[in-house]
């Protein structure tokens, strides 16, 4: 017995196609439509604010708690210890703070990316907000909580391809000046100006004057430490193979990822440079850190890797000179931060 198959469909004319085309666009808009409808309700029923009794005190490591993603703090000598976490503050997918205040990136659901960067005063209340294109990845606050400076993915998901695009603003607080993106920045690369289409700045770390900053530049395919100056507003490259530096609490030292491997699932690895020497010390983490690490004193650093028991990430802690062993100081966090008080 022959199988037998259906007779072909009759082609379709030009305005069938037409039709269809249409058809089909309507649908995956009504979808896409749906989706963002479903997750703007899903993000107002759940609270993203701080409880009025969360505020910024210390001294205390504060972090991203990954099972409910909202801000919480621990005693700082628990990140040495273990220790009881408090939960209750903000919703955040990026957070740091400085004993004056805090900024929260949050992510914004929607067909096209967008990210909130939300200034937040001692008390994590909402002084200002400001919605940019794109994912958001990093975020850092000056000592003195003046200046206030984000990432953010324009296209891509991983600094370890060469497919993405960033976006890094400086907000200044005193003035209220804000700089959208520093590509415009006068940069100087081997004692010269340099200007290329393809230039992408990450990861600023502030100095104690609030004016010198560090930060990451790619370029060509090579990626340099560059030093800026906020009233100039010119950065100079410092050295090559540097990524997301954070400087010491005492201005001395840079804590930063190398690249020490063209494996895409391990390329990092973490380093401390001497800014009086230069010399680059590796730390001892061996795992690869995709992280912007954070000082938690003048002789510890803190950064996120992936975690363990199916949690997202847990922080973990090392000495900043080379020596002892990594520690996890918080299961289930990420965005690290020591508060003074």
């Amino acid at each position: 017995m022959s199988a037998r198959f259906p007779k072909p469909a009759t082609p379709l004319g030009p305005r069938a196609r037409i039709a269809v085309v249409v058809a089909a666009v309507l649908l995956l808009a009504g979808g896409s439509v749906g989706y963002v409808m479903h997750a703007e309700q899903r993000t107002k029923g759940r609270r993203t604010e701080a409880d009025a009794s969360f505020a910024l005190g210390g001294p205390a490591l504060y972090f991203r708690d990954t099972a409910g993603g909202r801000v919480a703090h621990q005693p700082l000598t628990a990140a040495r210890t273990g220790g009881t976490r408090t939960r209750g503050g903000p919703a955040c997918d990026r957070f740091y703070a400085s004993d004056e205040g805090a900024l929260c990136l949050r992510a914004k659901p929607g067909v096209l990316p967008k990210t909130y960067a939300i200034v937040l005063d001692r008390r994590l209340r909402e002084k200002r907000r400001i919605t940019v294109p794109g994912v958001p990845t990093r975020a850092r606050v000056s000592a003195s909580g003046r200046m206030l400076s984000w990432t953010v993915f324009a296209t891509g998901d991983s600094y370890a391809t060469t497919s993405f695009s960033t976006r890094t603003a400086i907000l200044d607080l005193r003035t209220g000046y804000l700089i959208k993106s520093m590509e415009n920045i006068q940069l100087t690369i081997d004692g010269a100006r340099y200007h290329a289409p393809d230039v992408n700045y990450w990861g600023v770390t502030f100095a104690r004057d609030d004016n010198r900053f560090y930060a990451t530049v790619s370029t060509k395919g090579r990626t340099y430490l560059v030093e800026g100056n906020m009233r100039d507003w010119t950065a100079k490259a410092l050295r090559q193979n540097v990524e997301c530096p954070s400087l010491s609490p005492d201005n001395t030292r840079l804590a930063f990822k190398k690249k020490v491997s063209d494996d895409a699932a391990a390329p990092w690895r973490l380093y401390v440079l001497d800014l009086r020497t230069m010399r680059e010390t590796p730390l001892a983490e061996e795992h690869s850190v995709d992280d912007q690490a954070a000082w938690l004193d003048d002789g510890t650093l803190a950064y996120a890797l992936p975690g363990g028991g199916g949690r997202g990430s847990d922080i973990w802690t090392v000495p900043a000179d080379g020596t002892g062993t990594p520690r996890v100081a918080v299961k289930g966090g990420s965005s690290p931060v020591a508060v003074a008080g």
